[in-house]
């Protein structure tokens, strides 16, 4: 992939790139804590193969001090013993929301998630899916290059 291929969204909708870096921000500011934000990011873009956000999202989660064991076990969190309770509830609810449109939000998906975290944490854990869910969509879609090292 070279640079004739890929679209600057950055540049050519700063306005929107803009509202969705400050809603991402603000997620890892908030009530869920940055790094099970990122934890979410990586595993929706482990699903969705976005290779710029498998990056960004693992590199962020090793700085903020995860081991790199635990990083290599994300696609099999069910059976990882080092994911804790709440991680394992927002993961499942992660892959949940992600499916949509090739499959509908079981029932009892909302009762599980709401059983690690209160009504707040909910919508805040559901606007990061939908954000990384996005920024998913915007980086295949439009194809941005994996960085330098």
């Amino acid at each position: 992939m070279n640079a004739a291929t890929e679209l600057d969204y950055t540049a050519l909708a700063p306005s929107a790139f803009q509202h969705l870096l400050q809603l991402s921000t603000g997620l890892h500011k908030g009530p869920l804590g940055a790094k099970l934000v990122e934890w979410v990011s990586l595993r929706v873009s482990q699903i969705n193969g976005c290779v710029f956000c498998l990056d960004m999202h693992s590199t962020m989660l090793r700085k903020a001090g995860e081991s790199q064991r635990k990083l290599d076990t994300l696609a099999a969190w069910r059976e990882s013993p080092l994911f804790d309770a709440r991680e394992r509830a927002a993961l499942a609810w992660a892959e949940t929301l992600n499916a949509l449109g090739a499959a509908q939000v079981p029932h009892d998906a909302l009762e599980q998630v709401r059983e690690q975290f209160d009504q707040r944490e909910v919508a805040e854990l559901t606007f990061a899916v939908a954000a990384i869910r996005a920024w998913n969509v915007l980086n295949i879609g439009l194809r941005k290059p994996l960085p330098e090292a």
